[in-house]
């Protein structure tokens, strides 16, 4: 009778689990108007009055980066109340599922965030897990604060004039791109408008040896750099040719200047420009993609290229742009498309670092939609070339090294943990040699351990349980775009990820499954706690027949949210809540509705009967670490005698162990029961017997050997001289 009750209760979860699938956040994957990404009219299209208070009239699109003024209107006349911006067109960061989040933002004419609104977004911890009410209030702490203030994820450190922000509980990335959008986006047009004053930089003093080198030196010393775009990256097929190839270099500098131009034309140039005017040349040697944009016309801006500088931005109009005929450097490659740009700001040194960059669209291969993208690389004058060589730059962190270096300790305690773990299973033959049948604390003690770590410190503390969903996401950044930086944004499970991976290839699935997954751990130790507090009556596996059917079960559940995810990753992100990792540690069972907290309830609950049913019979992230476990360096040890014998099979929680005695290490968890009989002379048959036997022959009982049997003894013949003497 326990089976169909237990199939009934299988089936029961994976129904509640779908119609909880149903419900959709309201900004996840919105359909938004085309006309939104080009039109000039950007009000016309979203909600301007919502994060612009009191303005009634707004302009066109103006500025580059584009904006747009907002006034408000009364008795006939016009006052400007301030500015809105459309994050797309500005920054391209992508959040978690590798989208950017789209938002659209309000400022006042002091350079105040007056209103924020998010329009679409992509990302899964938002879509059935965190509610989006949390992105809502994680944006209104922006309100009333200054665009030109440090603005920070984390606590405010006053002594360091920084303001912080309070962070989303297991959605760091998401909140970390977040605000890369919005002090991006603001201080892209508060400098436009006035309200940031452009940074003044000391003047590059340039150094002239007279020589003329040809191409091949200047790209090895860095006084050109080329900037590719592949076709994956803008989401279009794979092709022979890039998207886009570029060259681009200074030209002020007299000796790169003549060898790319040439003495007359150099001399030329030089004497067009003004007081503090910086020119640059930019050729294309590959793509069919033009870099001065299709849709130029006289009086227009290059919307394709521009140069950045820290947080100041040049862009460069039919004016900035001169004609580059020829390319004079010996072993120069031919070009397609060329030009001379010239910078015309005071603000722009030649003496620091800065990017050129590349402005395009970016297509998504599952929606067809069009959002915006930028490719830069970084160009810095050699040394040689400036007066005292480079100045000193101190460049402040990456988002994701404030990071790791923010939570330094508890990132320490973690690769502690997982070293730990990793030592205490290579060392396993030793653990399972100091272990019996029914003595196996030397192995438990370290086991035990771990699961309540994984659950306290990792999955409620860290919130770092790993999930189906970003083995996708990665899945799909290897094959699109690959950005290390959304990684390493979240050091926990990006460690995790490191660790999962090495082990998978040398231990197979079973080390992390068996001993480090918090919801596994979980699962286990309730199915324990059941049997301390006398359930174990009521405790079963499932028939032999009906877990080798229902193991495939995960399998089917993987491929199938993979299948989907090619499709669209949205519908994939949905489906993946079968997992109930969210519920139980990302949201917590009591903060989410009550058809996802039924789901992991039930499958928490079944876990006190059935020793880790989710694990076994519907995990996604299971069958695809399982896969790879095939190939592990390093499996368990086995006799002769384990083809015929069931002793291992019976102590076996996860039913890994088949018929004719073979453990699959696709299901393995390395509970190490089996090792533990492997060398007990009391629990394992074979070792049983020939103790036994040499106990009744008077025999001594040597050590057990590396292949699981006692060591043979070896007669020692008589000395020679003691046998002569005896006759």
């Amino acid at each position: 009778m326990k089976l169909p009750v237990v199939i009934r209760q299988i089936l029961l979860t994976l129904v509640v689990f779908l119609a909880a699938s149903s419900v959709f956040a309201d900004t996840y994957e919105a359909k938004l108007p085309a006309e939104m990404n080009s039109s000039p009219d950007l009000c016309k299209y979203v909600p301007c009055t919502e994060v612009l208070p009191g303005a009634t009239v707004f302009s066109e699109r103006k500025g580059q980066p584009p904006y747009v003024e907002g006034y408000s209107e009364q008795n006939g006349q016009r006052k400007l109340v301030g500015y809105v911006m459309l994050s797309t067109d500005i920054t391209d960061t992508p959040a978690y599922s590798g989208k950017p989040v789209i938002t659209l933002m309000g400022m006042d004419t002091q350079g105040h965030f007056v209103g924020v609104k998010i329009l679409k977004h992509s990302e899964p911890i938002l879509l059935l897990g965190i509610p989006e009410s949390a992105l809502v209030r994680f944006n209104q702490q922006y309100l009333g604060k200054f665009i030109g203030s440090n603005i920070e994820i984390g606590q405010s450190r006053p002594e360091e004039n920084i303001i912080g922000l309070d962070a989303i509980s297991g959605a760091t990335v998401t909140v970390i791109a977040q605000n890369q959008v919005m002090m991006k986006s603001g201080s892209a047009v508060a400098r436009q408008v006035g309200i940031l004053k452009p940074t003044i930089r000391e003047q590059a003093k340039l150094l002239e040896t007279g020589a003329k080198p040809d191409w091949a030196t200047l790209v090895k010393e860095g006084s050109v750099q080329r900037l590719v775009v592949s076709n994956e990256q803008v989401g279009t097929p794979r092709g022979d040719k890039p998207f886009i190839e570029l060259w681009f270099g200074y030209l002020n500098q007299p000796d790169i200047g003549r060898a790319i131009l040439g003495d007359g034309p150099y001399r030329s140039l030089m004497a067009s420009l003004k007081e503090g005017e910086h020119a640059l040349f930019v050729i294309r040697t590959n793509g069919t993609q033009s870099f001065k944009g299709s849709g130029f016309v006289r009086g227009g801006i290059y919307d394709r290229v521009q140069i950045r500088q820290d947080g100041d931005s040049f862009t460069f109009r039919d004016l900035d742009a001169a004609n580059l005929y020829g390319i004079a450097a010996p072993g120069a490659p031919a070009f397609s498309e060329s030009s001379i740009f010239i910078i015309r700001s005071k603000a722009f040194s030649a003496a620091y670092p800065w990017k050129f960059v590349f402005l395009g669209n970016r297509v998504d291969r599952a929606t067809g939609a069009r959002s915006f993208a930028n490719f830069d690389t970084e160009y810095w004058l050699p040394a040689t070339y400036l007066q005292g060589g480079r100045p000193e730059v101190v460049k402040p962190d990456a988002p994701w090294l404030r990071v790791w270096k923010t939570r330094a300790v508890e990132i320490g305690l973690f690769v502690a943990l997982l070293l730990a773990v990793a030592t205490v299973y290579a060392l396993r033959d030793s653990l399972t040699r100091r272990a019996t049948r029914k003595r196996k604390w030397p192995v438990n003690a370290f086991k035990y351990s771990g699961w309540l770590i994984s659950i306290g410190f990792v999955g409620f503390g860290m919130l770092a349980q790993p999930s189906v969903t970003q083995v996708l996401t990665w899945f799909h950044a290897l094959l699109f775009h690959w950005t290390w930086e959304l990684f390493l944004s979240d050091p926990f499970i990006f460690l995790f990820w490191i660790f999962i991976i090495i082990t998978v290839f040398v231990w197979g699935r079973g080390l992390f499954c068996g001993w480090l997954c918090p919801f596994g751990s979980l699962s286990e130790l309730l199915f324990r706690i059941g049997r301390l507090v006398g359930l174990k009556r009521f405790q079963f596996q499932l028939p032999r027949k009906w877990h080798n059917r229902l193991k495939w079960v995960k399998y089917g559940v993987f491929f199938g949210l993979l299948t989907v995810s090619v499709f669209s990753m949205g519908l994939a992100e949905k489906l993946a809540e079968i997992e109930p990792f969210k519920t139980t540690f990302l949201v917590g069972l009591f903060n989410r509705s009550w058809p996802y907290t039924l789901f992991a309830s039930t499958l928490l609950g079944l876990s006190i009967f059935i020793e880790r049913p989710f694990c076994k019979y519907l995990c996604p992230l299971g069958a695809s670490l399982a896969m790879p476990s095939t190939f592990r360096w390093f499996g368990l040890k086995r006799k002769q005698e384990c083809n015929s014998c069931k002793a291992c099979a019976v102590e076996c929680g996860s039913q890994a162990i088949d018929a004719d005695g073979r453990i699959d290490h696709r299901e393995c968890l390395h509970c190490l029961d089996c090792m533990i009989l492997y060398t007990d002379a009391h629990a394992c048959p074979p070792l049983s017997q020939e103790r036994k036997r040499r106990t009744k022959a008077g025999l001594v009982l040597t050590p057990i050997g590396a292949d699981g049997y006692f060591i043979p003894i070896k007669p020692v013949a008589a000395p020679t001289d003691v046998a002569a003497s005896n006759h």
